[in-house]
């Protein structure tokens, strides 16, 4: 039987989270955390892809079987594998012995408490390191410059090949098929290495130590206790300045000001019903005002990522004075 998976508290996936937010990974340890099926796919395509590359490189590699496999997903798994192997053909021609790792487990705890991660792909030759990340994801680009978690995963791999390969460059890829996105970055070894000693070590002590100040942003967007943050709580209570006024009376500043809060608002919105909704049914949990009731709504949810399980009998909370509060019928 195997040991089920360790993840680390400051993960390489969360970096921007946590390096912008220290106390979040410890706020997160009282939060439930959910999976959902764009995980779950996108798990299926990180090991798809790793097969394909496997292949590509001559090995004897076992084909994963998945339910979430389909014709686009062997398509963009293509893509990828070929422009993993293009890349490493491309390091061979100007280093003989170039190295590549698939799904290469990174240590970075050097610089991070306990910091380590899985890089999906390292190349590495004499004078470039070039780490490429493979996000199959579709709803939030992902660039390649100043990314912390690219950044985490090549201080890594400086930890595990810079005595084998005098490195000067890095190079970091996200290869984001789904979106039409290839970025590429780059940044000096000894730059990076800077970064690592001085403001990583920093924020990363802090963030362990659950201390420093939580900033909402959007990088809080996927944080497990995001519905309940404080901090965007204070964020938008902000616009409470305006609740007296006309909107015809606002500037366009204002108006600008208010413009920008409304998009999260929504989403906040949906996500403290389903939170409280969440520890009513499977926990019991009263809120003053609030009772059950059988939903018989057939509103479908469109996002299931953000859909409580427990809802899918379309179970929702009314209040006492009749007025609905999970979901409008």
């Amino acid at each position: 039987m195997s040991s089920p998976k360790r993840h680390a508290l400051l993960s390489a996936s969360s970096a921007n989270r946590w390096l912008s937010a220290p106390p979040l990974p410890r706020l997160e340890q009282y939060s439930p955390h959910s999976t959902s099926s764009a995980a779950a796919e996108g798990t299926a395509a990180h090991a798809l892809g790793e097969y394909k590359i496997h292949r590509l490189l001559g090995d004897q590699f076992k084909r994963p079987a998945s339910d979430y496999q389909s014709d686009e997903m062997e398509s963009l798994t293509d893509d990828y594998a070929s422009y993993v192997l293009e890349q490493y053909q491309k390091a061979k021609r100007y280093t003989r012995d170039a190295t590549i790792s698939v799904e290469q487990k990174l240590d970075f705890s050097k610089y991070v408490p306990d910091g380590f991660g899985t890089g999906d792909c390292v190349i590495v030759s004499d004078h470039l390191l070039h780490i490429i990340d493979f996000k199959y994801g579709k709803g939030v680009r992902v660039e390649a410059k100043d990314n912390p978690q690219m950044k985490l995963y090549a201080i890594g791999a400086l930890e595990m090949f810079g005595s084998l390969y005098n490195v000067d460059e890095v190079e970091t890829t996200i290869f984001q098929p789904r979106m039409g996105n290839i970025s590429t970055w780059t940044i000096n070894a000894k730059e990076l290495m800077h970064w690592a000693n001085t403001e990583l070590k920093e924020k990363a002590e802090l963030a362990f130590a659950g201390q420093g100040t939580v900033r909402y942003g959007p990088w809080c967007q996927f944080s497990a206790c995001n519905a309940v943050l404080r901090a965007r709580y204070d964020y938008h209570h902000k616009l409470t300045r305006f609740q007296l006024r006309s909107p015809s009376l606002l500037t366009d500043s204002e108006v600008t000001e208010v413009l920008e809060h409304i998009d999260d608002l929504n989403r906040w919105a949906y996500e403290v019903k389903a939170y409280a909704a969440d520890l009513a049914i499977n926990h019991g949990k009263r809120w003053p005002g609030y009772k059950i009731v059988e939903g018989r709504s057939t509103r479908r949810y469109k996002d299931e990522m953000r859909s409580p399980r427990s809802l899918k009998l379309m179970a929702i909370m009314i209040s006492i004075r009749k007025s609905c509060f999970l979901l409008q019928s």
